[in-house]
C-alpha cells in the first residue's frame, strides 16, 4: 500500500451494476449514495462505515489510514 490514501473509488450499484468513479471525502464517511442509473439509495452494509467500504473499489480514506497505522505497528512489533 502506498504512503498516501487513495481518493478515487468506483462505486458499483448492487441493484443495476452501474459503475461510477467518485471522489471520496478525506475526513468523513459517506453514509448515503444515490445511483444515477436506477435511483436506488445505497447505505453501508452491516459492519461497514460508509458506502465506499461496502460498494466501492477502494475503502474510504479514514479506513485506509487506520489500516496503514495498524500495518506500521505490526511491522514494528515484528522487528522487535
Amino acid at each position: 500500500m502506498s504512503a498516501e490514501n487513495v481518493t478515487q473509488s468506483i462505486i458499483t450499484c448492487p441493484n443495476c451494476q452501474h459503475q461510477k468513479e467518485e471522489t471520496m471525502p478525506d475526513d468523513a464517511c459517506m453514509f448515503f449514495y444515490t445511483c444515477e442509473n436506477c435511483g436506488i439509495k445505497l447505505r453501508p452494509q452491516n459492519g461497514d462505515c460508509c458506502v465506499f467500504c461496502s460498494y466501492g473499489s477502494e475503502s474510504c480514506p479514514p479506513v485506509q489510514a487506520k489500516t496503514m497505522f495498524q500495518n506500521r505497528l505490526s511491522k514494528k512489533k515484528a522487528e522487535g
